[in-house]
């Protein structure tokens, strides 16, 4: 197991380099193991990875693991050793990737191969996603989702890293981008243009009392706006004819994204009426739905009663839950790692942590299926 996370860690990745050597890596690791495992590839170097054990009918009570391939860029100059050449050393592995999440990618896939090789016998069937792109657009997941029928599904667990704590709630994403519209001149006769710097500053200084419309949640509460990234002008003695901005809004679960949208619309047709020379439009970067599991659901008590614990929370970060649940199962999240080491330079995991998550991701199997 720790040499499978080593060999993932040393295939990097990254949204530029793809999954597909990771994908092979983890294929490998399965049909090695006598566990049938298949890999879609596109573009030449996305790819992901599915394998299952247990029952081979398709009504089968089916448990799933989603994970995700796919691992943040870092830069080596932050890093006290190189990024991508996994180093172990004081019980824990390093490398970029080791937390988020490939930790528990290799304890849920451990944890399948030990099953497989056993006497026992499934009456179920599990089902291991391993998806490209979660950092980016989930474009991994959506392929898995569309391609992918499963009869009875049972529930998913996302093996994010939660310190092996239970998560069955998580914000959306609403990623947005702000344009205003200017019009082009010399630097020198600034009266003859429109500048869009300008039209921007009016609608960020709107923004500073803005509160998105919305009822706090008992496990979230509220959502968030953060205003992240600015563009705008092409050069210093040009009028700018555009500027941008890009929003992260986190949404919860039931809100709808569209009113988020139409909210800040009016905002952008009260300056409209207050100046015609204000002229913005929005558009839509990503947009990932926000996801909760109800603590009285069944899949939820019988984690609990699995893993002994007791209490369940919610999660800071977002995930490719809310496209599992639209298999028509429950979901939570719950996997090795501590979740504020993700996308930080000296990113590590604590082996005992990984030998933690197979061993309860094994009783969660024989206690489902």
């Amino acid at each position: 197991m720790n040499d499978l996370l080593k060999k993932l860690i040393a295939s990097a990745p990254t949204e530029e380099n793809g999954e597909l050597n990771a994908a092979n890596i983890l294929a490998e690791y399965f049909q090695r193991h006598g566990i049938p495992a298949e890999i879609d590839c596109w573009d030449e170097k996305r790819a992901s990875v599915t394998a299952s054990i247990g029952s081979d009918s398709p009504d089968a009570p089916t448990l799933i693991f989603g994970v995700h391939l796919d691992v943040v860029p870092a830069s080596a100059e932050n890093w006290d050793t190189d990024p991508f050449e996994p180093v172990e050393k004081d019980g824990h592995i390093y490398g970029r990737g080791s937390v988020d999440m490939q930790a528990g990618i290799c304890a849920a896939a451990a944890a399948l191969v030990e099953i497989a090789q056993s006497d026992t016998s499934l009456n179920g069937r599990v089902v291991f996603a391993a998806t490209a792109g979660e950092e980016t657009d989930s474009c991994g997941v959506k392929r898995f989702i569309e391609t992918t029928q499963i009869a009875n599904p049972v529930g998913v667990i996302i093996a994010e890293p939660t310190g092996l704590e239970i998560l069955r709630a998580h914000r959306g994403i609403l990623w947005l981008n702000v344009e205003t519209a200017g019009k082009t001149a010399h630097g020198s006769m600034p009266q003859l243009g429109i500048n869009a710097i300008e039209k921007m500053n009016v609608f960020l200084n709107r923004l500073k009392d803005y509160k998105i419309p919305h009822t706090p949640h008992p496990l979230l509460g509220g959502c968030s706006m953060s205003i992240n990234r600015i563009s705008g002008g092409s050069a210093t003695n040009i009028v700018p004819e555009s500027c941008a901005v890009e929003l992260d809004i986190r949404t919860l679960p039931g809100q709808s994204h569209s009113n988020v949208i139409e909210s800040l619309e009016a905002i952008c047709d009260e300056l409209q009426q207050a100046d015609t020379d204000f002229k913005a439009t929005i558009s839509i970067i990503r947009a990932v739905d926000a996801m909760e599991t109800d603590e009285n659901d069944s899949f939820v008590k019988t984690m609990c009663e699995a893993t002994g614990i007791t209490e369940t929370k919610s999660a800071g970060f977002t995930t490719d839950g809310p496209y599992f649940a639209k298999l028509g199962a429950p979901v939570v999240i719950f996997g090795p790692g501590d979740g504020s080491m993700c996308h930080k330079p000296n990113e590590h995991i604590e082996i005992a942590q990984i030998e933690a998550a197979k061993e309860y991701y094994k009783t969660i199997v024989m206690n489902m299926t």
